[in-house]
């Protein structure tokens, strides 16, 4: 007899040095530090110098959803960029940019006031003579490293990555290294 208990959902907020796996490799952590539900597995990638939302499932065709660029489930990236873009720089993530593996898919990309977030441990890499800016990018794909690699496409190498959100998830209320169980809207 088929269950019919609702598939479990849980959205992290993943901390810069957290791996998208449960076990740890070399100076990263893993995410068994952080949850012990048994029976979800990430639904999508963040790689480990990223933070931000990172959702897992207990549900193979749920976690097909979120993570399969076929879907198109767009996610939201906040991107601490050296330099200032200005409106060429954005226009050009807005068209799609060329990176080595191919163009990108258009996004939507805007300036952006600094979001309200925690301090990152250890902090980033600023330099004197850089100003750095904020920018809000919004992909429908999921290729490795992508923002980093799009920002710096446009000359704004990322300094700092927080995903915000992945389709109806967000970040909302939810402080690094926590978890909530959340019922599934897709």
């Amino acid at each position: 007899m088929p269950s019919s208990r609702v598939p479990q959902l849980i959205r992290f907020n993943k901390p810069y040095g957290v791996l998208s796996q449960f076990t740890p490799e070399g100076r990263w952590r893993g995410l068994k530090d952080f949850i012990a539900v048994p029976g979800v597995y990430v639904a999508g990638r963040l790689d480990a110098d990223s933070e931000g939302l990172l959702l897992l499932t207990s549900d193979g065709p749920l976690q097909a959803r979120i993570a399969d660029p076929r879907f198109k489930l767009e996610k939201t990236y906040w991107a601490q960029v050296e330099g200032v873009p200005d409106e060429v720089a954005l226009q050009a993530l807005c068209k799609g940019v060329q990176l080595n593996d191919g163009p990108t898919l258009p996004a939507r990309a805007s300036a952006m006031e600094a979001p309200v977030v925690w301090e990152r441990e250890p902090p980033i890499r600023q330099r004197q003579d850089k100003p750095t800016a904020w920018i809000e990018l919004i992909i429908r794909e999921g290729r490795n490293s992508q923002v980093r690699r799009m920002t710096a496409a446009v000359g704004h190498p990322t300094l700092r990555l927080v995903r915000a959100a992945i389709g109806p998830y967000t970040l909302e209320g939810l402080a690094p290294g926590c978890w909530q169980e959340v019922t599934p809207q897709l």
